[in-house]
């Protein structure tokens, strides 16, 4: 039995044919379902990415692998998808393309803060916290995630 796919060596492969697209590759995993091997690739873009653009990349993705061995001989399953809501914000591109929405922010050391995002660069970010801005570096950030709103009062 070959060895099992690295996410790096995976990556390798998907992130050029991703990037043909104007798509880039979020996430990578692979995991067994019986003998049978599941393939996620999450991937996005500014704006987000429709079920047409998924079901390209799918196929885009699936001929750059069969290209190759990196799979081995086992069978698999590819599941191209876009990131969940509750993805974290982990790089200035994810926080940049959640503008306008609410996310709760907790430091290194456990301190959390609720705010809107009002805009981002390359080393921070503006919230607006209960009326008031407020800069985080993301060198600062432990962890960020858009929070849920069902009933957005200024809309």
């Amino acid at each position: 039995m070959s060895a099992a796919p690295t996410p790096d060596s995976l990556e390798q492969v998907l992130r050029p044919a991703a990037a043909k697209l104007g798509l880039d590759l979020e996430a990578v995993t692979v995991s067994m379902a019986g003998r049978r091997g599941i393939l996620r690739v999450v991937v996005d873009k500014d704006g987000g990415v429709t079920l047409d653009e998924v079901a390209e990349a799918t196929r885009v993705l699936s001929h750059a692998l069969d290209g190759t061995d990196v799979m081995g001989e086992r069978a698999y399953t590819l599941e191209v998808t876009s990131p969940g809501l509750d993805r974290p914000l982990t790089a200035p591109r994810h926080w940049r393309r959640n503008v306008d929405r609410l996310v709760k922010v907790t430091d290194a050391d456990g301190r959390s803060v609720v705010g809107r995002i009002l805009d981002v660069d390359d080393q921070q970010v503006r919230l607006d916290v209960d009326g008031s801005v407020r800069s985080v570096r993301y060198a600062d950030v432990a962890k960020a995630r858009v929070q849920v709103e069902f009933n957005r009062k200024d809309r």
